[in-house]
This record gives C-alpha cells, structure tokens and sequence, in this order.
C-alpha cells in the first residue's frame, strides 16, 4: 500500500539571540526537523527594541530577538529560505517581521514568489487570551488583510495567517467556544479582504487561510473536534462565501498540543500527554494536522533544553516512520461514536457563532468572547481543585519519586544572562551604521502608505532594507493609531460560583471587619507578558471570596503598578509574569513601593519560576511565590487573608 507523506515536522523554538537560535534551527533541522517554526521575544512582538526601558528583562527570554534586517540574516544564516518552510508565531508585527523574512530572501537570491511559510497574524485572540497586541482592532483587521492581499499577489504559496484558537484552549475555551471563535474571527478577516481584492482572486486567497490549533488531552473529543473544524469550514466558505471550488475550502491547520495540561509536578507524566494529544490530530486521515509540534516534557519548570526538543521531534518521527498510521484511509469515517459527537460540536459551535454574529462579529464580540473565556476557565480549574477532573499527579496519585530527569545541574536551560547587553550593543552599532536620510525617508514613506491607506508590505519592506528597526516600525504605528487596552474578562460583580468558598469568604469578612473596610487585593502584570490567564483566575476567585479587587490588565511598569498602589493602598499587592523576566521586574517594584513609602504592603508573586529564583525573591522581600504547582485557589486566597490580617501583622 501506499504509504501518505507525513506532516511537517516542527519545533517551537528560539531565545538569547538571532545567532544562538540559528545554531539551534541548523541541529534541529540535521536531526530531521523539516519545518522551521520561529518563537520570538516579546518585544519583538509587540513592538518595541531590545534597548527600550520597557523592554528591559524580557529580551531573548521566551524567544528570539529581531530588531532589524541585520538580526533576520543571523537568525536564517547558512539556511536557504527558498527551500525552507517557515512559521513565523508573529501577530501585532506580523507586517514587518514578514518584510524582514523577504528582504533576507532577496538577499539570498531567493525567488520570493516560491517562499512558503505562515505569519500567525490573528490578532482578535491576541485580545482574547496571549496580550501581545498594540493597535485598536480596526486598524489591526486592516494590517492583517494588507499582509493578506500582498502575499495573494507576491507570496502565493504563504500562508499570510493562521486564524489561532491554540491560545483560547489555553485561556479555558470548551471545544463548541474554540471551534466558534476561531470562525468568527476567520469571517472577519474574511469580510474585510473581500472588498479589497478582485473578486476572482478571493476564493484563491481564502484557499491560503490556514488554522493553528491546539489539542488537549481528552483525545477522543479533540479528534472529534478536528473532524468538526474540517466539516465547518468547507460549508461556512461555500454557502457565506459561494466559493464553489473545493480544493479553496479545505481546512489546512498546524498544531501545538495543549501546554496548558503539562504539570510541573511528575513532569516525566507529560511524556505521555504529549503523545495521546499529537495522536488526536493524527489519526483521522481528513482532519490531519500538516504541520505538529511538540512541547517538551519539561515546559512547565523552564525553557527545555536541546535534548528535550530532540525528544519531542523523536515523537513525531516514530509515529510517522515507524508504525503503519500513514498507509490507511482514515480509521474514524462511519464510526457512530466519532459522527454523533462530531455532530454535538457542531451544533454547539454554530449556535455561538451565530450569537457573535448577531452582536456585529468577532470585533463587535471582543469583551464578549473575553468573558466567556474567564467563566469556563473558572470553571474548569474549579473542577481541578474539587477532584471532579482528575489531573495525574497533581490532584490523584500524588505519592511520588524524585524524578532524576528534573533534578541536577542544567536540568532546566536558563537563557543566557549576557544575551540582552549583547543584543543592546550590537543594536547600537546597527543604527550608527545606517544611512539616517534613508532611514527618515522610509519611515515617512511608511507612515504615508498607514495614512492614505496604500497596502503596507511594500513600504514595510523598504524600511527593512534601509535599516528601520522594530520599534521604530511599531513607533511609526502608534503614532497614527494609538494603542489599545483589551477588556480583561473580570467582571466586578460576583459570579454563581459559591461551592466551597464559604470558610475563605468567612476569613475574608472577619479581616474586613478588623480593617473596617473591604479586603483590597491589587494585581498587576509588569513588564510585556501577556499571559493573563492566572491572573485573572485569581482575580475573579478573589471577588467571588469576597475581595475588593483592581485589576488593570496586562502590560503595566512597575511604576504604573506602584503608582496604582499608591492611590487604591491595598492590603496585599500580587503580581503575575510567565516570561521568565520576574528577577530584575519584581527588583524594580520592590525599590519603587520603598520610594513609595508601601514597603510593609504585602508583596505575593505568580509565575514559571524555579526553586532557586524563589528563593531569590523571597530574600528580597516577597511575602509569597506561587508556581504551577499550586492550584488550589482557595489554599492561595487563605494565604492572601493572612497576610491582610492588622492582627497577625501587629504581632510580626
């Protein structure tokens, strides 16, 4: 029998700087990688240079570096773009990293017209659950189809975006809300590239829309999801869309599998999580992912080191090369099990959809689709801490041994603490080195083509060849649109939800009563990490516990922060960051709330942080350190209590 070709084999991968990450790429590529998948720094993704104040702690730390064309030609160097398919985790800067990718390849010599890859370029769930927008919605919506009709006439074998519902599984999504949001943010994109095409091109570009998906552990349902995406998409094109020819209307997607599900306790457990949820998106021949990439086991404890990637491209390549998968017709087709619960994500998705579609679309929805989001994580992680939803390890068959794979020097790769000076000082040298003329004639060539509405991918990538950087191309945007603050989910009303709150709600108003006043919490997320789903989860447990809460959302300074605190004086301030960046952040804010007279306010932290940072932080003076491993919510708001008791604090 025939044996099928296997999807792209990809990693998620990139940190320090452009020339550390290439070494990377070229290993993983001898080791049998086929696809290159790029994870860059966050303020390369929103906007801003490696030297910024803002951007300082977060530079290299949960990807790559670019700040000009001279990092894109390190990063790809020695590897030839028109032989390579590239994707590129890039949203609010998709235009410009897009520019910069083929600005390299015409340096190469490259045909740019043969250049295949992805720019993720979704930018609705950007405000919906990973925070690394900047403009308004609209504005953004006209980004994304200017990438879109470029690539249509320029890049045809691109994909100019991944409609990505990956980061709202993460953030707490059903099955029935990714499979709708997704479609009503595809729609929008949709709606607004239609007017600005030939009407004879659209199908064809609509053809080139490609999905980023996520896939979790309740395989069965995540199989069935697929097949439910598949099903959707061919009939949502051809009856909204009239596109008639089927081959435009095939539902092409990438995969992550679920990050959110790996635990930090027995982390060797995710092994095997990993393994059942590449399966989901494998098995069924008609919804088969085309491009997989796996975590490694180790991702909740820190950034994994070369051998882990090495073992999750094994994964892949066992199930590929190894067993029989790709020699059969898909296994699910006629199964009444798989069709009925096929059905049921259908008819649950398309009622949301049509509720979005009634309140105007995806953009209309934003503060809609957000809150939605924080109810189900709610209630998701509510179902953890009960025992109704067994986590391996985590809330069952706790009793464990110490895992030597997690233990000992260099168990987690740190990112190299000399990268950022590194990075600062070669920018530098960049903007010494370049033509200022050219540079000031391309930003206002840019900024003209953003004022009178011309397509912005040719004046993008001529600054990129005169030497713009990053944060003077996300400047040059701010200047003419402003920026943009997303709703956070929180509501302040208190939610249904009161199972098993009642003694923290006891502990809550007896300290209420001692202060004479309402509890106040304040949390906040310092520095560019827009991963906001642990903050807002405590948040929400905090008003439901009967709290007085602020929460401002994501993005803030440690002087917005201590400003903030300032104004509101909270009894305990809890500060959230994923991005590896809490040393010199949680520093920042320490010396501010002294500044600021609040240094006796109670200062707790959030975060992937390990053991040894902890004690860092601890020593500098947080009152608390939470990492993955704590979920229990009510455990951490008796912590909170605790630490606003006037009593308990009088006797310290």
């Amino acid at each position: 029998m025939t044996q099928e070709k296997p999807w792209l084999f990809r990693t998620y991968a990139g940190h320090s700087t452009a020339a550390a990450s290439n070494a990377l790429y070229r290993t993983n590529l001898a080791k049998g990688q086929t696809g290159l998948s790029v994870a860059f720094d966050l303020p390369t993704q929103t906007g801003y240079d490696s030297d910024d104040p803002r951007s300082r702690g977060e530079v290299g730390k949960v990807g790559v570096p670019v700040a000009h064309l001279g990092d894109m030609r390190a990063l790809f160097h020695g590897i030839p773009l028109e032989q390579m398919n590239t994707s590129m985790t890039i949203n609010a800067t998709a235009p410009w990293l897009l520019a910069l990718y083929i600005a390299v390849a015409e340096e190469q010599g490259a045909d740019v017209s043969k250049l295949q890859g992805t720019v993720q370029n979704d930018i609705i769930k950007e405000y919906l659950s990973r925070g690394t927008y900047i403009l308004p919605p609209q504005p953004s919506l006209r980004l994304i189809t200017d990438v879109a009709a470029y690539t249509g006439r320029h890049l045809p074998k691109w994909n100019p975006m991944n409609v990505c519902s990956y980061h709202l599984q993460e953030a707490g999504a059903t099955p029935e809300q990714e499979l709708a949001f997704a479609l009503a943010t595809a729609c929008a994109v949709l709606d607004d590239l239609k007017v600005k095409v030939p009407a004879a091109e659209f199908p064809a570009m609509a053809g080139r829309m490609s999905f980023f998906v996520n896939a979790g552990i309740r395989f069965v349902t995540e199989l069935c999801k697929m097949r439910a995406f598949t099903a959707l998409w061919d009939e949502l094109l051809e009856s909204r869309y009239g596109i008639t020819d089927a081959r435009f209307r095939r539902f092409r997607y990438g995969v992550q599998v679920n990050s959110l599900g790996l635990t930090e306790q027995q982390p060797e457990n995710n092994v095997y999580r990993i393994l059942l949820e590449m399966l989901a998106v494998t098995l069924s021949k008609n919804a088969r992912a085309r491009a997989v990439q796996l975590p490694a086991w180790n991702e909740a404890l820190g950034l994994p080191r070369p051998f882990d990637q090495q073992w999750s491209l094994r994964m892949q390549q066992i199930l590929a090369y190894e067993t029989d998968l790709l020699e059969y017709d898909d296994l699910f087709d006629g199964n009444p099990a798989v069709d009925r619960k096929v059905d049921a994500l259908k008819k649950g998705a398309l009622e949301e959809l049509a509720h979005i579609d009634a309140m105007g679309g995806a953009v209309a929805a934003i503060a809609y689709m957000k809150s939605r989001l924080v109810e189900a994580n709610a209630e998701r992680l509510a179902k953890i801490e009960s025992g109704e939803t067994t986590v391996v390890g985590v809330n069952r068959f706790t009793t464990t041994e110490p895992s030597p794979l997690a233990s000992g020097e260099g168990a987690i790769m740190q990112a190299d603490p000399r990268a950022e000076a590194d990075q600062c000082a070669r920018l530098a040298d960049w903007r010494a080195g370049r033509d200022p003329q050219k540079v000031a004639e391309a930003l206002a060539a840019l900024r003209k083509a953003a004022q009178t509405g011309e397509n912005i991918m040719p004046a993008s990538i001529a600054a990129a060849r005169a030497g713009v950087t990053t944060g003077e191309w996300g400047g040059a945007m701010r200047s003419l649109y402003g920026e943009y603050r997303a709703p956070t989910g929180v509501s302040q009303h208190p939610s249904n939800r009161t199972e098993g709150l009642e003694p923290v709600r006891d502990a809550v108003a007896q300290v209420a009563t001692k202060l004479g006043r309402p509890l106040r919490l304040l949390l906040g997320k310092p520095g560019l990490d827009g991963h906001s789903n642990g903050a807002e989860q405590i948040a929400a447990r905090a008003r439901d516990c009967g709290m007085e809460i602020t929460y401002d959302g994501i993005r803030l300074t440690p002087e917005e922060i201590v400003v903030a605190a300032a104004e509101k004086r909270p009894d305990v301030i809890g500060l959230s960051i994923l991005s590896g960046s809490h040393l010199p952040l949680i520093g920042e804010t320490l010396e501010r709330m002294q500044a600021a007279g609040l240094s006796q306010t109670p200062l707790v932290v959030g975060g992937i942080i390990p053991e040894d940072d902890a004690r860092t932080l601890r020593g500098m003076g947080v009152a608390r350190v939470y990492t993955p491993k704590d979920f229990q919510l009510n455990r951490i708001m008796l912590d909170l209590v605790a630490l606003a008791d006037p009593e308990a604090v009088a006797a310290e």
